[in-house]
């Protein structure tokens, strides 16, 4: 069987008056940055209650579109619980499936057994720094009438994804401790400003 493919990644957020020097820090060590606006929609299984009435997390389903580039795709994805913290300490190492869809992503979520839990807009910025991302957004509310974003208010926190770029597999030439080693380095650079940190949801 062949190994899984994980993402590893650490969280952090801020208040908006600390996003000059924060955003400062983070373009000083990162090779590019460009804007960020993405729209995201969270599929559960139909039998999710049931799920989690017997005591199991379900696995989520998740539809994300790049809102800048509108000529590509939906990508679909799914994230499975994370390692626990004895194994993984300094970050969160989850097994991590994608998949490009041409065509009607939406309705190949249905079709799979999914349906629609909730919808999110995430504006902000996204930096390169070697195999990493550093996403830095703020969530936009959803207005019901139309289905588009309604601007983030200015004191809404803002989050921040460091994590590896592309779903990396854990092999001898190629260990995970390496893209975990690249996340601890970004934590460090990061400290005094912003705190960043494993989660386990």
């Amino acid at each position: 069987m062949s190994s899984p493919y994980y993402e590893v990644a650490l969280f952090g957020e801020f208040f908006s008056k600390d996003l000059k020097p924060i955003m400062n820090r983070i373009t000083l060590h990162s090779e590019s940055a460009r804007p960020m606006h993405i729209r995201e929609i969270v599929y559960e299984p139909l039998d999710a209650s049931q799920q989690r009435d017997a005591g199991q997390d379900p696995v989520l389903l998740r539809a994300r579109r790049d809102l800048t580039e509108p000529e590509r795709g939906w990508v679909l994805y799914s994230y499975l619980k994370p390692e626990s913290i004895r194994a993984h300490p300094e970050a969160t190492v989850r097994p991590w499936a994608t998949c490009e869809v041409v065509g009607d992503a939406l309705g190949f979520a249905s079709a799979l057994g999914f349906v629609r839990r909730s919808q999110i807009f995430k504006k902000g910025y996204v930096f390169r720094r070697g195999m990493l991302v550093i996403q830095m957004f703020q969530q936009e509310q959803v207005d019901p009438k139309t289905q588009q974003p309604i601007p983030a208010h200015a004191d809404t926190l803002w989050e921040v994804e460091v994590k590896t770029a592309s779903p990396t597999r854990n092999t001898q030439d190629n260990p995970l401790s390496i893209s975990v080693n690249a996340v601890v380095e970004v934590q460090q650079l990061m400290k005094g400003l912003l705190d960043l940190r494993r989660q386990d949801v």
